[in-house]
Order: structure tokens, then C-alpha cells, then sequence
């Protein structure tokens, strides 16, 4: 076990996501290897991601500049959002407010600016597509059949789990490696509890030279990271997948007790506040503490 790995664990504000392809080589590899381009290690990058530091509101997971051409926009997804597309339009407003000068806006000529791509890889529990694409108009009340809208945008959705697109999967090791680290922290939560799960995978993929430089150089940052940032909705899903159907949202549907009160012991022993306890499991701050 780590020492004091549960200090702090509020102040990581990033996913282990964001961390990990935030380096430039990791960025280039895996564009290239979604869109099946070839973009040299030469080839200008600027990280344009939004953070908590540099703004308040909206934070994406991942988004950079590619040869001054092409801006790319990528979130990672664990459970579905079909109102994927409103969230990139508001981030993408936001990081072209960023990267366009101010005065630039307001000039009398036409500027340049780079054209937006827009990817969502997901990992989640839920059946998925192969490759679906998503469209900010099929959001639109009132569109009538034919109606060019106003307003589009098209983000093209990945599911990245275990035997999906397994074509680009394989131009980039370091996607395909995030992809395996996920894989055995799913398996190894439905035995064990969140923490240890994280610490084993974390081990095991360092054996087996999975991310392995990178789990070495950031093991505790990424522990503390998945310990506050996975959905614990996901977690207990993944669990109880096989015993009540749905997972732990159909537990809490039905009303086992039961249950509850052995999920939220496992939260509880995981640190967890009893705010966020309480959320997921309907049960009261009082009960909770009693526990």
C-alpha cells in the first residue's frame, strides 16, 4: 500500500486522461492514429485544455492546436452522454476566446482561425457502437425535416473497450495501454475494494510494462486521481453487475436495503464523504455515520 494516499485527495483536479495524453507526444500519437494521419514528431502542438486555474466553468478533458491548422477537441467518456455535442460547443466558444487575440476579433479583415475536430473515446459498461457520430442539431426543437440548421456540429464517437476499433487501436500503444489499465480495474473492483483495485492494476501493469514508465513517474497522483474521479456509480455497477442486473442503481431501485448499507461501508472505508454517501445511496448523513 501507499503511504497517505488518501491526503489531499480533493486537490487533483485532472483525470489520469487529461494527465497522460497532455504530453505532446501522447496527443500527436493518438490523433494520428484516430484519423489515420501521419503528422510527424516535428509537427507544432500547443495544449489548449481548459483548467481550473485558468478559468471558472466549463473544464475540457483534452484539447490542442495541430500545425497551426486544426484545432482538436477530444473527451474520454465512461458512462453515455447524448448531449455530448452541446458540451463541445460551449468548450469549443471557450478555448477559441483563449487562443484568438482579443483586438484579432474585432479587425475589419477576415482572420484565420483553425478548424475544430471534435472525438469522444468511450469505455464505459453500457452496450456501444463501435463508431457512431453524434449531431449538435438532433438537439434542435422545431427542426423541420430538411431544415439546414443554423448551428451544426458533428463529434465522432469511439468506443475504446476491449476488442473495439482495434484497427487504430493498434497505431497507438499508449491508447491501447490506457485501454488495458481500464480493463483490469474493472475486473479486479468486482473483487476488491476501489483502492486496492487502483494499487493492483497500477502493479500490474508496471510488471507487465503496461504505461510503465508513466505509472512509475506518477503513481500517486494517478491513485488519488481514480480514487476521486471514477464514477462510484461505475464502480459499483461493474461489481454487482452479475447479481442485480443493472448494478447498484437497480439495488437502490428496489430498495435493498441491505445493500445499501454494505455499499455505503465500502464508500465509507474508501474515505469517501458522507455528503457523496449519502447521494448515491439515498441514506441519510446520521445512518451513515453510524456505520
Amino acid at each position: 500500500m501507499l503511504d497517505n494516499l488518501e491526503e489531499g485527495n480533493r486537490e487533483y483536479k485532472d483525470s489520469v486522461f487529461t494527465m497522460l495524453f497532455s504530453i505532446k507526444k501522447n496527443s500527436l500519437e493518438l490523433y494520428n492514429a484516430i484519423e489515420n494521419t501521419n503528422y510527424g514528431s516535428d509537427t507544432d502542438i500547443k495544449i489548449t485544455t481548459l483548467s481550473n486555474v485558468l478559468v471558472k466553468g466549463p473544464k475540457n478533458d483534452i484539447s490542442f492546436v495541430l500545425g497551426d491548422k486544426i484545432l482538436v477537441l477530444i473527451e474520454h467518456q465512461s458512462t453515455i452522454n447524448n448531449n455530448i455535442a452541446l458540451r463541445l460547443l460551449i468548450y469549443i466558444a471557450r478555448v477559441y476566446e483563449r487562443i484568438v487575440d482579443r483586438n484579432d476579433r474585432y479587425r475589419k479583415e477576415k482572420i484565420s482561425i483553425p478548424k475544430p475536430e471534435f472525438i469522444v473515446l468511450y469505455n464505459g459498461t453500457e452496450d456501444m457502437p463501435e463508431q457512431q457520430e453524434l449531431r449538435l442539431s438532433e438537439m434542435f426543437k422545431d427542426l423541420n425535416v430538411g431544415e439546414a440548421p443554423k448551428l451544426e456540429l458533428a463529434v465522432k464517437v469511439y468506443n475504446i473497450n476491449r476488442g473495439y476499433n482495434e484497427e487504430f487501436m493498434k497505431r497507438s500503444a499508449v491508447l491501447k495501454d490506457y485501454s488495458i489499465f481500464v480493463y483490469l480495474m474493472k475486473e479486479y473492483v468486482k473483487s476488491m475494494g476501489l483502492g486496492d483495485a487502483i494499487l493492483k492494476a497500477i502493479d500490474d501493469c508496471i510488471r507487465r510494462n503496461v504505461l510503465k514508465d508513466f505509472l512509475e513517474s506518477h503513481k500517486h497522483e494517478v491513485y488519488n486521481m481514480l480514487l476521486g474521479d471514477w464514477n462510484w456509480d461505475d464502480a459499483l455497477a461493474v461489481r454487482y453487475e452479475e447479481g442485480v442486473g443493472k448494478g447498484f442503481a437497480k439495488g437502490v431501485a428496489i430498495g435493498e436495503t441491505k445493500g445499501l448499507l454494505q455499499a455505503a461501508r465500502q464508500m465509507k472505508a474508501e474515505k469517501m464523504g458522507s455528503d457523496l454517501i449519502s447521494r448515491v445511496t439515498g441514506l441519510s448523513e446520521i445512518e451513515i455515520e453510524r456505520l
